[in-house]
């Protein structure tokens, strides 16, 4: 599974990492996580607003930092 966080590394792109993290950590699935933090990459994924998380190509949130919970019922 290939998660990616879309941001310019603020405290909340930084947050939404951890979390990202923590939820594939919890489910005990093979991830990779990547950070992007390439503007015109950000938005060639659609996202106008960071934060953004993607899980396998779709975009799941973006503008917010969704709890660790949330997270893990996108990566099921």
């Amino acid at each position: 599974m290939k998660i990616e966080v879309l941001g310019t590394g603020c405290a909340k792109c930084k947050l939404l990492a951890e979390r990202a993290e923590e939820a594939a950590r919890g489910l005990g699935v093979d991830f990779t996580l990547v950070k992007v933090t390439d503007y015109p990459a950000i938005v060639a994924r659609g996202v106008m607003s960071t934060p953004g998380l993607v899980v396998d190509g779709v975009v799941k949130s973006q503008g917010h930092v969704p709890t660790t919970a949330a997270i893990q019922e996108w990566l099921r």
